[in-house]
């Protein structure tokens, strides 16, 4: 198996980054305007929930593919 290399990751983390940042204005605004208790509302949720968690998933796997470097924060 090839891993991304860091450019790769770098790039991916900005990607990711920017949707992750969208789902998260976008959840807040279906929020508003339909309330907690809507399925539209519920699944931004759980969607917004979903970019956080890949973000995460990919920082550690950064990390898995690197280690012993010095990787930072690709995908905060």
């Amino acid at each position: 198996m090839n891993p991304l290399t860091l450019d790769e990751h770098r790039e991916l983390g900005r990607e990711l980054n920017a949707m992750n940042a969208r789902m998260r204005e976008l959840c807040q605004l279906v929020l508003a305007v339909y309330g907690p208790n809507n399925q539209a509302s519920f699944t931004f949720a759980k969607t917004a929930e979903s970019m956080e968690r890949l973000c995460q998933d990919m920082q550690s796997q950064l990390a898995g593919d690197y280690p012993g470097y010095s990787v930072g924060k690709f995908y905060r």
